[in-house]
């Protein structure tokens, strides 16, 4: 396994926003509490702040969102902070990083900012001397399309090297998606089974069952594909679909999931139903004319040996009557009798909590032999010692590990595969809040049974 020196230090741009806020700030401090983060944390903002505003937004924001707060743990957190007001177009605001940073020869920049700012920021940084021996962390989407994604990794490679970019996706943060390549290649008694021969069709549902729910302007830029689809839910098909890599490392892993991303074609825009519920064109900071879709379900294939011919189906959607995140892997009926007997299944549920089930048939109660659907064996693991997705990001990321990030082939290739979809070309359709979404989704999913509608508890 290749070792990586850790970063000397940590500087987080936009210090006083929401990302910050919700993720950051509650990261830190379990780094901190559990002795992973010794080293000095900067802040940079333009909010006419000083150290005393930071510390205080830190003590709000661990208040809200980590429970019962250890006063000492958080008096070594603030202990290594340090605070930056500054504009990111003035080159005056990185030298004074520079001075901040001291003898610091491998600090770790994360960019929690506008993507419009990123350009700036890289440039001021090497400018400033700040890029030399550094790491860089982005926040998803990572461009609008392929070709803005292929400028904006044009600019981070001018002053960082790709094994120095770390593009955070918290999804694959998450306990349960990890879990879900754990047990894929951890159990041989799947591996039989997991192709072609076997397997009927694959469905990955992500509803939720609020709205936009303030993020009215961000989220009407960016629409659900770009939102959830080319990022988190393709990332699980790769999981589900990739070969064994050939060892447990970063690079063989993201080897597979780019070639499972090179198999799928160009999603063929007669494969997706776009929707929209009614009501998002008044939401804050939404064009009342929008044509943004706030559900998608999509219809695709993995064409490759051991997949060709399985359709990979994807539904996501907002205002939903539950918020859940699933996968069904539906295997081929058996032939008993010609009995109507029900599909074997494997089902996932990736959040908000995790369990693993297989859908089996038994004998119904009584003389005549038929069949009645059980579920087996509902696995729920005790979430002692679980990490928070942004704070094993960002453990992973001082320490240099790349495993858990997105490497710039995937982000391409990903692109790729949805550009033909992007732009609003299919017809948009209107639905209820608090349903499944248009009922004109139904014929994508009707050679498989129909959809899978996750329930509110599993």
């Amino acid at each position: 396994m290749t070792r990586h020196e850790d970063s000397d230090a940590l500087v987080f741009f936009g210090a006083s926003g929401d990302l910050a806020f919700k993720q950051i700030f509650p990261a830190l401090y379990q780094m901190v509490r559990k002795g992973g983060l010794n080293v000095p944390i900067i802040g940079v903002a333009k909010s006419g702040w000083t150290i005393d505003n930071l510390r205080q937004r830190a003590r709000e924001s661990l208040e809200r969102h980590a429970g019962r707060l250890d006063e000492a743990v958080f008096t070594r957190l603030v202990e290594r902070m340090q605070y930056i007001d500054g504009d990111y177009r003035d080159i005056a605001t990185f030298r004074r990083l520079r001075a901040l940073l001291k003898d610091a020869k491998r600090p770790l920049h994360y960019l929690a900012i506008p993507p419009s700012l990123f350009r700036d920021v890289a440039e001021a940084l090497h400018q400033a001397g700040c890029a030399e021996g550094a790491r860089v962390v982005i926040e998803k989407p990572f461009g609008r399309n392929l070709a803005s994604a292929q400028s904006l990794n044009q600019l981070l490679l001018r002053y960082f090297p790709e094994p120095a970019i770390f593009r955070i996706d918290h999804f694959l943060g998450k306990e349960a998606v990890e879990n879900l390549l754990f047990f894929r290649f951890a159990n041989t008694f799947l591996e039989p089974v997991w192709n072609r021969n076997y397997v009927h069709s694959v469905q990955i549902i992500m509803t939720e069952a609020f709205g936009v729910q303030g993020r009215g302007r961000l989220y009407d830029e960016l629409g659900a594909i770009r939102d959830v689809v080319q990022n988190h839910l393709l990332e699980v098909v790769a999981f589900l679909a990739m070969e064994p890599p050939v060892r447990t490392e970063a690079e063989p892993l993201r080897n597979e999931q780019v070639k499972v991303f090179e198999a799928i074609p160009p999603i063929d825009p007669r494969h997706i139903v776009r929707g929209q519920y009614k009501g998002y064109r008044q939401e804050d900071g939404v064009n009342p004319a929008s044509k943004m879709e706030t559900f998608a379900a999509i219809c695709l294939e993995v064409d490759s040996w051991r997949w060709t011919g399985v359709p990979f189906l994807i539904f996501a959607g907002k205002s939903m009557p539950v918020t859940a995140t699933e996968v069904i892997v539906k295997l081929k009926k058996s032939p008993l009798w010609k009995l109507p007997v029900g599909s074997n299944y494997f089902r996932f549920r990736l959040g908000p909590d995790f369990s693993l089930s297989l859908g089996a048939q038994v004998k119904r109660p009584g003389a005549p032999m038929e069949p009645a659907p059980v579920e087996l064996s509902a696995m729920k693991l005790d979430a002692t010692g679980e990490l928070a997705p942004y704070e094993r990001l960002l453990t992973d990321a001082m320490r240099g590990d790349p495993m858990l990030f997105v490497r710039q082939d995937a982000v391409e290739a990903a692109w790729r595969i949805v550009e033909p979809i992007l732009g609003g070309g299919a017809p948009l359709y209107e639905y209820d809040p608090g349903s499944w979404g248009p009922a004109e989704a139904a014929r994508l999913a009707e050679h498989a049974g129909g959809w899978h509608h996750p329930a509110p508890n599993s």
